[in-house]
């Protein structure tokens, strides 16, 4: 496996790799659901081809400086992981390495970032487009692999290689859940064990009000009025937000009459987690 910890490695070790690259961006502390990641882009690739990983906590997507500051950093075993996943290249660069300290483009999305984590999150997918696009050059990537559970950054990633022509096909994989349902997060080690206990109530939630549709229920209200209610038993969690959006626009709807989404954010202390279900029309 081949280690690059600035461009110009970077471009250095690309140089003797086979093409089509397929990339799996993240932000390090890998768990099974960046393992999923990594085996659907060696599918994508080929057995020939290049997958590679980015390993960068993005300083300028973060919203909280105490969650930059907590987000957890075991470089040694995201390595020691991505060797034994078969990865051929990983680029785990300082912020120094990524940015100027002048630097002054940043590339932002005006539409579907409006609700979710954009309207909780200010400035949050302006750092996520920047970065990836960023990562989408020095990679010269054919391919990149994106977890669905975040779906907002998913939406706006096809959106952005879309409007900006880029040559490089965003692939979804499905969330990857814990046993107990909860979706696998590198923030759930920082959860106390009675958050950790409580957190799969997030997936019960939404799944509950989803269950809404069997009943013929097509308005908004009642699906969020479910969800918010089982959310609220919680002696522990703190709602940051609770929609229900249209599954491409990602904007407020109802009734449902197209695919949509019913996704929440929630603290835990300091520990935000998100989740989400889909609604068929």
């Amino acid at each position: 496996m081949r280690l690059a910890a600035s461009p110009e490695e970077l471009r250095r070790e690309l140089a003797g790799l086979p093409r089509p690259t397929v990339l799996v961006p993240t932000m390090g502390a890998l768990h099974e659901g960046h393992l999923a990641l990594v085996r659907r882009a060696r599918q994508s690739a080929g057995p020939a081809g290049t997958v590679a990983v980015s390993i960068f906590v993005n300083p300028i997507q973060f919203d909280r400086p105490g969650d930059l500051a907590a987000y957890p950093k075991p470089l040694a075993r995201d390595l020691e992981q991505c060797e034994a996943a078969g990865v051929d290249l990983v680029f785990a660069p300082e912020a120094a390495a990524m940015y100027f300290p002048d630097r002054s483009i940043t590339v932002s999305e005006s539409l579907l970032s409006r609700h979710l984590c954009g309207a909780t999150r200010p400035g949050h997918f302006d750092g996520v487009c920047t970065v990836v696009l960023k990562l989408f050059n020095l990679f010269q990537a054919d391919a990149a692999v994106f977890g669905e559970k975040d779906v907002q950054q998913l939406a706006i990633l096809r959106r952005m290689a879309r409007d900006l022509d880029l040559p490089v096909e965003i692939i979804g994989h499905p969330t990857v859940r814990e046993p107990d349902g909860l979706a696998m997060s590198s923030r759930n080690v920082r959860l106390s064990p009675e958050h950790r206990a409580d957190a799969p109530r997030i997936r019960r939630a939404l799944e509950g009000a989803r269950s809404l549709l069997q009943f013929g229920e097509r308005s908004a209200a009642p699906f969020l009025a479910a969800a918010r209610k089982h959310l609220e038993d919680s002696p522990f969690l703190r709602i940051d937000y609770l929609e229900l959006v249209d599954a491409e626009t990602l904007q407020p709807v109802s009734p449902i009459k197209r695919p949509a989404v019913l996704a929440a954010a929630v603290f835990y202390g300091d520990v935000r987690l998100i989740d989400h279900v889909t609604l068929p029309p």
